[in-house]
Parts: structure tokens; sequence; C-alpha cells
């Protein structure tokens, strides 16, 4: 919050925080008439489902996933008893190790799946760089398939797979465009557990659980042989597409989040050693010792966004997938299962462009405000 006062006007702060208040105080207004009757409420399916969230802090980023997770068993294996196996989705964006799922967290995953669940468990991802098989050398991955033989461990490159369902989201001029997602994230025989670092991020904010998911079903095609050139530009890979621009970014998700969170078992958030400012690719190392895990991923985002000391109500895409009925947002129906969310707050450092990331709460000041009358 302060990182934000300063690089702005007095004027345009005043105007960034009037317009997000107001953006939120008509959200609780719609949330608050549901309770009193209004029928025009019942028209917003605000999730009016109760979520658990853990947080757990300690000295050992395995130690604490494990018991991050095994504080919401009740919540998570109910769920898990009916699947046939688990997908264990790391976040693998990029070749910088600090910004990828350190190795340990998926060991506490692995740890408490052990006793819990027989079947088998991929630990699978789709770099958006399409350099998936290259960073699970880096982190080591490759090790834990080894290590956790007996629990029928295994890696998948999900760019390796071509099985997609078409769908619309939307490009920069609000005009809807094809995009593939895996099916491989919409298969009900799936237990998918989403664990992201928590990181600052230069697009939207923050990413965690939510986004890890998001950001990885779009379908990329291996390009066959080298490709210069960025990886956003080449027209094989609909990853991209999702951030459309600051404003769309958050639209979009809400799209994707739609088609795939049906399958979503739990997240796990670690952040042990978290990122603040230019993350995920420029981020700096924040020591923070914590982990945050919830059966509901946008639960699991807002407490995780408030332990690091920002406001919620800026990340559009949290908001949308709340009001959808995706999953819950309102602070008064989250349950805080260990430690508190203002013994472990740590305020980490904002995105340089922060202030553009809050154009979905303000008007689209460039169209008509009238239509004409028919």
């Amino acid at each position: 919050m302060k990182l934000m006062a300063a690089r702005l006007s007095r004027r345009e702060f005043a105007r960034i925080a009037y317009t997000g208040t107001a953006a939120a105080g008509a959200a609780a207004r719609l949330h608050a008439s549901s309770e009193t009757g209004d029928p025009l409420a019942a028209l917003y399916p605000y999730s009016r489902k109760r979520a658990a969230v853990s947080i757990v802090k300690g000295e050992d980023r395995r130690r604490n996933v494990h018991d991050a997770l095994a504080a919401i068993d009740d919540q998570i294996r109910p769920v898990l008893k009916t699947r046939k196996y688990v997908i264990l989705k790391p976040n693998c964006v990029t070749m910088r190790q600090n910004a990828c799922t350190d190795p340990d967290a998926i060991r506490g995953a692995l740890d408490y799946l052990a006793p819990r669940f027989k079947g088998p468990v991929i630990i699978a991802e789709s770099s958006a760089a399409g350099r998936t098989g290259e960073i699970f050398e880096l982190l080591k991955y490759p090790a834990l398939v080894q290590e956790f033989k007996s629990q029928k461990v295994s890696l998948l490159d999900l760019n390796e797979e071509s099985r997609f369902e078409a769908t619309t989201i939307l490009d920069r001029n609000n005009h809807l465009i094809p995009v593939r997602l895996l099916t491989r994230f919409m298969d009900r025989d799936a237990y998918v557990i989403s664990m992201p670092p928590a990181k600052t991020h230069l697009i939207c904010v923050i990413t965690l659980s939510v986004k890890n998911m998001v950001l990885a079903a779009p379908l990329r095609i291996q390009p066959k042989g080298k490709v210069s050139g960025p990886y956003f530009a080449r027209p094989e890979n609909d990853k991209w597409k999702i951030h459309a621009t600051f404003r769309h970014c958050n639209n979009n998700m809400l799209l994707v989040a739609q088609k795939i969170s049906p399958c979503w078992g739990a997240a796990v958030i670690d952040a042990f050693q978290g990122m603040e400012k230019n993350g995920p690719v420029a981020g700096l190392d924040v020591e923070h010792r914590i982990a945050v895990a919830s059966t509901d991923y946008i639960a699991a985002d807002r407490v995780m966004a408030d332990a690091m000391g920002i406001n919620p109500e800026w990340i559009g895409h949290l908001v949308y997938c709340w009001q959808a009925g995706i999953g819950q947002f309102d602070p008064g129906r989250i349950d805080i299962r260990g430690e508190t969310v203002a013994s472990v707050r740590k305020e980490y450092q904002l995105p340089s462009e922060v202030e553009r990331m809050q154009e979905w709460m303000r008007p689209m000041e460039d169209l008509p405000t009238s239509v004409p009358a028919l």
C-alpha cells in the first residue's frame, strides 16, 4: 500500500481507493441483500458455503505443507477417497528456482497423502515457455519419483498432451476468441492439488492457487525444432491469450476457472520463502515461513493475499470467481484453523504497475454511457 501511494498522485490514489471501495461495497451490499431475501440478489450466485483455511508457521517447509493439509483433512478425505489418482500441480513458470514450487513442498504433500491415498500420484505441469522437462531437472523433481516409488509417483509434461476442449475468452478488443483447454484438468477421476509458491505478479498483483491452475490449462503445442522469439508470440501458445490486458486477464481467468474448477481438490500455498515486487521472473525473495491450505481455492488465495499484506479486494479474478459462485471470498464465511492471519502477516512490496492492475475496478470510460432508445 505504501509503495503504491508513493508512485501515484494524491488525486489518482484517492480515485483508485474510492472506486475500489465502491466496487467492494457494491459486492458487499448485494451479498448482504441475499441474506435478507432481496429477490434480485438471488440472481448473483455468490458462494454461500463456508470455507476452512489452515495457516501453519514453522521452520521446516516440508512439515509446514504437510501440517497445513492435515489441518483440513476432514475436508479433503471425503472427496479424495472417490478419486482414482491425484495430480500435484506445482508452479514451474521459469528457470529461476525461487519462482518455482520447491521439491520439499511436494514432499510435504506426498507425506500427507501416503497414509490416506493408495492410487497413483502425478506431478503435472505445463510451462508456458515450453521447458517443463528442463525445469523438472533443475528442481530435481525426477528424484521424487524414486524417493516415493511406493506411492506410484510420476512426472507429466502437460505440454506433451494433445487432448483438449475448446472454449472462448476475450481478446483486448472484447472480442471472443477460441482457446484450447487441456482435458486433464477436467477429469472427474482426478483429485487436483494446486501447489504454488506465494508470489506477487507483474500483471495481476499476485499469482497463487487459482492462477496456477488457470494458466496451466490452455494448450501449448510443442514446436518442432528450435523456435526463436518470445514464447508468448508463438501462435501455437494459447496460454498467453489469458493476459490480454490488465483489465481482461481477470475476466479470462474467470472464464477458464468456470470450466476447470469442478475438478479442483485442494490448494496448498507455500510461503516458506515468498516473492515480492515484479514476480514471477524478476521478483525478490521474502522470508515468510508459512503455508496456507484449503479445499476452497478462492478462500485460500484470499487468506494468503491478506497474509502478504495485500488488499484481497484488488485481486479481480478472485472477486469475480466469488461472484460467480466458484469459491468463498467473504472473510465472515472463512474459518481459520491454526495461526491467525494477523500473527503471520508480512507486507510484501507490490509490483511496479500495480495501479494499472486496478483497471478492472474502474468504469470503461471510453464506452458510451447510454444506448439509443428502441
